[in-house]
Formats: C-alpha cells, structure tokens, sequence
C-alpha cells in the first residue's frame, strides 16, 4: 500500500487518567457522530471492538494487526483508513504497543440515518445525466486504503470540532461529516470505475475520459480537448466532471501524475527532474510544489521514507 498523509497528532492520556492500558477509550458525543481515541500501551492480542454504527477509523501512531470477517489480516499504520459496516466486530492485535511506544487511532463512529440520508442526496443531486447515473452507495469492498489530502484534512477538522467546546459544533461537524462521506462514496466509486476501464473502456463517457487521461498522462492534457473528447462544453464538462469525481479535472490529472511519480521515486537511480518530466511536468519547482501540497514532504523526503520502510 503506497504511503498515506498522516493525521495531526493529538495528545495522549495523562497516564493518571488512564483507565486500562489496552484501547483506553476518549469519547466525545455529538447529535450525529461520535468521536472515539484509543490508546494502547501493552501488547496484546485478538482484542474484539465492535460499534453500532457505521464507522470510520485512522491511524495515528503505532502499528495494529487487523482481522476481519472473511478478509486476510494485515498491518494498519499511520497514514491509513478503515471503514467497516455497522455492528461488524474487529478484532485486534497489538505487536508493538508499549509504556514509550503506544499505539492510538481514532474512530468516528457516524448514526445510520445520517448515513442513508447523505447517500439519499447523492443519488438525487448527482445523477442529473442519464447515460452516466449510477447508485451511490458505501462499498466495503475497499475497506483498508491510503490517506489522501482531503480525507486526511477533513477527519483533522473532525477531530478539531468533536473535542473543541465550540457551541455550535453539532452544526461544523455536520457540514464536514457530509464532505467527508461524499468524498468517501466518490472515492470509492472512482477505483470502481478504475477497475473497470481495463474491460470497458468506452461503456460510459466517464470511463472513456478516465481512460484517455491515464494514458496521456505525460503528455500535455489540455481540458478543452477532454471536454470536446465528453461532447460537452467547456462549463458542462467542468461541472459533469466534478459531480462524478469529487474533484476538478486539473485536481484529478495532477493527483494522477503525483501517484505516477511516487512509483517512479522509488528509483533511486532516477532523479527528481527527471521523475517530473516523466510524469508530464515541465516545471521541476512546480512538481516539488505540488508533491509537497498533495503529499506533506517533498519527492526527496518521500523517497526516503520509501527506502526505509522498504
């Protein structure tokens, strides 16, 4: 799994208020989420959590081994994200966690209803083209997955809200639990598509754009050329492209060319420059600038951190 952009770190526990030293549990109650940190300070193992709702969990320090119902374990570390279905029980390894070292992650746990009705104004505002409609919905078929900016930036901001005293924090924190749950649902609807296109590449003109982007993605892509390739003008195909994706067509061809380079840095042979050429840059100073945005650290810094895991 390729790097994740880490949360913000949040203090631990005072260890005089720690009331177990294995998933001490913070919660912080709001009308249609509820916050919870956990740290963990001993190893232990198949430690079972359970909610009653949908929830979403991230990595902050540490490392945990996860088993889940009828999927293989794996190692869950910072920079990454699980979504699980409501009243799916985790079960939880500690390898690592000790006194100097603990393990903490955070779990957004989101009320049902608030759930159904997001994904009901999606399936209603976002369907407006008949050739393109599809059912938006939560696939837990891509349950473990990298961190990218705007989920990592909004489940900060989650964070900031649900532990803040603000009054009107019921209001902040619906506004971006919506953001990130579209994001989420839009996400996941995109690698659907992804997986698709090696089989259908020109079924719907979404496939068809996605398809064309991937391969000229070292060329000059200019988006006049891609909204004449969707029929569509200019302004429609900005608006069509963004109600599909999330994102705007130049957001999504440069998140493209940023996961292309992070391949290509793990050649150490190949130099920054020319990892930006390769991948459609023609501005070095630009690439760095927009690697550091998207990732948090530049393509050197990434490259090292990539060696020394590896």
């Amino acid at each position: 799994m390729p790097i994740g952009k880490r949360l913000d770190s949040i203090q631990l526990t005072h260890p005089k208020y720690l009331q177990t030293l294995v998933e001490n549990r913070r919660i912080f109650n709001l009308d249609n989420c509820e916050l919870n940190i956990f740290e963990s300070y001993q190893q232990a193992y198949r430690v079972p959590l359970t909610f009653n709702d949908f929830v979403i969990t991230s990595m902050i320090r540490g490392k945990k081994v996860m088993h889940l119902y009828n999927k293989p374990s794996f190692d869950y570390l910072p920079g990454e994200t699980v979504i699980l279905p409501a009243n799916e029980t985790m079960v939880i390894d500690f390898p690592e966690a000790q006194a100097a070292t603990p393990t903490q992650c955070i779990a957004l746990a989101v009320d049902q209803k608030y759930v159904s009705g997001t994904l009901e104004y999606l399936n209603h505002f976002y369907n407006s083209d008949k050739a393109e409609q599809h059912d938006w919905r939560l696939q837990f078929n891509q349950y473990h997955f990298a961190n990218d900016t705007e989920i990592t930036d909004l489940i900060n901001k989650l964070i900031r809200i649900c532990s803040g005293t603000e009054k009107a924090k019921n209001i902040f924190a619906d506004l971006s639990l919506k953001e990130l749950l579209i994001r989420l649902v839009q996400s996941q609807h995109l690698e659907q598509v992804y997986a698709e296109s090696s089989e259908i590449q020109n079924q719907t003109r979404l496939h068809y754009v996605l398809n064309y982007i991937s391969g000229h993605l070292t060329d000059g892509i200019v988006v006049n050329e891609l909204s004449r390739k969707a029929y569509m003008s200019r302004n429609l195909f900005f608006k069509w492209f963004k109600e599909q994706v999330g994102i705007t067509p130049l957001e999504f061809i440069n998140n493209e060319r940023i996961k292309m380079a992070k391949q290509l840095l793990k050649d150490t042979r190949t130099s920054v420059t020319a990892v930006s050429m390769q991948c459609g840059f023609t501005d070095v100073n630009y690439f760095v600038r927009l690697f550091k945005k998207t990732e948090g650290i530049t393509p050197a810094v990434y490259r090292t951190c990539v060696m020394s895991n590896s």
